[in-house]
């Protein structure tokens, strides 16, 4: 579709916002924790959709956009280790339609008219890795991460028996990273889920998580017991090496030097050969000892991969062509709603146990109601249930002809299934939510952490452990139970010493003073960010005229829409979250009044915008961002020409070099602190 000059319209805008939402939620759970939410089908789709809807209107795309980013940030408890040259993804083609459309670009790009080579080979479901080698001998390993940097994982990939510690050759490169795809075979996955349920153990759900979950064992002495195998697929940075012509003679190159290669690899003409191999190996897939989820194409031809380039994304040159999930059918026997640590409320059908994608399903998600009306599920349907390796299986289509007479309509709660609060669908969005988010047992855990996190209350030492374990005993329910720990009920917690719980609820204690916008953000108001908070106290002053306030009076906010303001009039109208409020104040959580602030502040930056990038020797970028806005500035978050300043500390990233091309001033710590003072002699 055409791109559009004209401003995007509100719809857009919005369902791009939701998109980025959810698709970095998705990322983050399939990259970091290993536990995605969603099959691969939706996320492709989720992913499409925010790509199509970014062409069209291009005044959309930013550079925190998932499309300008290749994947997730690097899991905790490894070190992060950069890739010299980034680990790309890859393009879906789902259909041969695409395929040949891919095939066109690529001529196009490459003015030939000339069917063009490709190296085709399997493309395997196990988890990225790049190895390094100097001189030969193996000194790293990394996870793909976030595609710039990744989990230095090397001790664990030398207990892989297929990975060389050495590579078999007498004039190795100076340095050579090979890219490859660890992964599980289907016998040993079976083999070692037959002896953990013998031990009474955790089950792994499918060869891919249980090689995600082995690479990243803390402890490479359980990762070597562990049956994992690597095919390498191409390389990233590389030195003192003359490289062949094509993709395929390199992949040659690769196997005489002991790095195994795909022995299914090899290379087609065209659009007729890719499809011909697509079909091949299809029909191989079965059979196969691992797991593959498509076929991958790639033009053969170095010197044409480094014509056409690559997006932020994603190569210009590389297609993966993915086959089509795994169906099977079943009857839907109940629906039942469940609470999302956000308090968005999803149906769930539970489902005749049936065997599809490599496991017994029972339970498939139905997403939201607007799915269920528009599919037209009913208890009692059959349907046909999608799984192809994906942890939650979704309902694909409804057979409408096998519908019994007595077929139940579903219907939505008007209640919470759990604390019975307020539920409201979200306007403009396919979800209801439910409103008691301080109140409300299955929001319980993510409130509290967001409330305690940096940049809300920012009680230091409340981490994530520490919090469960609060939950998990019964200590705290709610934000104000908090304020009520003691020292000794803290030190009862694992590895919590009398000094460390005697810190701790100190900081508790600190976190009492704070700010009226961090105070807002600490709430979880749905759709209130840092920014939105920092408005709201600025227009409201304090809470009370805030609470009172009408949708009609929120929307006079700049920054607040009818969707944002409908969130925060719900939350406050909720009576549970007024009670977790007024619980907090009464044990002692307060700010400086509004009279007060602005009896200290100044508006000597007013008219000017900053953007805070970098590490910062001598406070942190929000304490930065905190006194710009004390001084009548504004602080935004992306580089544009009408910018007055970047200030830049340590490791800035792009925006320093978009400031530059845009002539926008750059302040180093230095200069800032200097301008700061500046402003407060005057």
């Amino acid at each position: 579709m055409p791109e559009s000059r004209a401003p995007p319209p509100a719809g857009a805008i919005e369902r791009v916002a939701q998109l980025r939402k959810e698709i970095e939620t998705h990322n983050y759970r399939y990259y970091v924790l290993d536990e995605p939410s969603i099959p691969d089908a939706e996320y492709d789709r989720l992913l499409r959709e925010l790509t199509d809807l970014e062409r069209r209107f291009p005044a959309l795309v930013v550079p925190e956009s998932p499309t300008q980013r290749v994947g997730a940030e690097p899991a905790a408890g490894f070190r992060t280790v950069p890739h010299m040259v980034p680990m790309l993804s890859l393009e879906n083609a789902f259909s041969e339609e695409e395929v040949k459309a891919f095939d066109r670009r690529v001529r196009e790009r490459l003015g030939s008219d000339n069917e063009i080579r490709y190296s085709a080979e399997p493309k395997l479901d196990g988890v990225a890795v790049g190895i390094r080698y100097e001189n030969g001998i193996l000194v790293r390993a990394a996870t793909r991460g976030d595609g710039t940097s990744g989990e230095d994982v090397t001790q664990n990939i030398r207990t892989i028996s297929s990975v060389p510690l050495r590579l078999m050759s007498d004039a190795p490169p100076v340095t050579l990273e090979v890219r490859g795809e660890v992964y599980m075979p289907r016998s040993g996955f079976a083999e070692m889920n037959k002896r953990a349920q013998a031990r009474g153990e955790k089950v792994f759900v499918n060869p891919r998580n249980a090689a995600a979950g082995s690479l990243r064992q803390l402890d490479p002495r359980v990762t070597a017991i562990r049956p994992l195998r690597v095919f390498f697929y191409g390389i990233g940075e590389v030195s003192g090496w003359n490289m062949p012509a094509t993709h395929s003679e390199t992949l040659s190159r690769l196997a005489e030097w002991g790095l195994c290669t795909n022995p299914l690899s090899t290379v087609v003409v065209g659009t007729a050969g890719c499809v011909g191999y697509y079909e091949r190996v299809g029909q191989l897939r079965a059979n196969l000892p691992y797991e593959i989820d498509g076929v991958v194409y790639k033009v053969d031809a170095l010197r044409s991969q480094r014509q056409l380039g690559t997006v932020s994304r994603a190569p210009r040159w590389a297609l993966a062509h993915k086959f089509p999930a795994q169906e099977e059918v079943t009857i839907v026997e109940a629906v039942d709603f469940q609470v999302g640590r956000t308090g968005v409320i999803t149906p769930v059908a539970r489902l005749r146990p049936v065997f599809v994608g490599g496991v017994t399903v029972s339970n498939a998600t139905l997403h939201n109601m607007d799915e269920v009306v528009r599919k037209d599920i009913r208890i009692g349907d059959s349907v046909a249930i999608r799984r192809a390796g994906d942890v939650i299986p979704e309902v694909v289509r409804v057979l409408r002809e096998r519908r019994p007479a007595d077929a139940q309509a579903i219907e939505a709660p008007s209640r919470c299934p759990v604390c019975d609060s307020d539920v409201r669908k979200v306007d403009g969005k396919a979800i209801i939510r439910c409103s008691g988010g301080l109140f409300c047992p299955a929001q319980r855990k993510e409130a509290l952490k967001h409330f305690a996190s940096r940049r809300a209350m920012d009680i230091e030492g409340l981490g994530d452990r520490v919090l469960e374990q609060l939950i998990d005993r019964e200590l705290v329910s709610t934000p104000a139970e908090l304020f009520r720990l003691t020292v000794e009920e803290l030190a009862e917690l694992d590895r919590m010493g009398e000094k460390s719980a005697a810190n701790l609820q100190r900081a508790i204690d600190r976190s009492r003073t704070t700010s009226f916008p961090r105070f807002l953000l600490a709430l979880g108001i749905p759709e209130v960010g840092e920014a939105t908070a920092q408005a709201l106290a600025e227009y409201f002053g304090d809470l009370l005229p805030l609470q009172e306030a009408s949708e009609e009076e929120l929307q006079k906010i700049p920054e607040i829409g009818p969707i944002v303001a409908a969130e925060i009039s719900a939350f406050f109208r909720q009576r549970h979250n007024r009670e977790v409020i007024r619980a907090l104040q009464r044990a002692g959580v307060h700010w400086p009044s509004a009279m007060a602030a602005s009896a200290n502040a100044a508006d000597d930056f007013k008219g000017l915008s900053f953007v805070v990038t970098g590490k910062l020797e001598t406070m942190t970028r929000d304490e930065a961002r905190q006194q710009i806005r004390q001084r009548g500035g504004k602080v935004v978050e992306s580089v544009a020409r009408q910018t007055s300043y970047l200030v830049c500390g340590d490791k800035p990233g792009s925006k320093l070099a978009k400031a530059e091309s845009y002539g926008v001033k750059v302040l180093n710590e230095v200069q800032f602190l200097k301008l700061l003072q500046r402003n407060d002699d005057e």
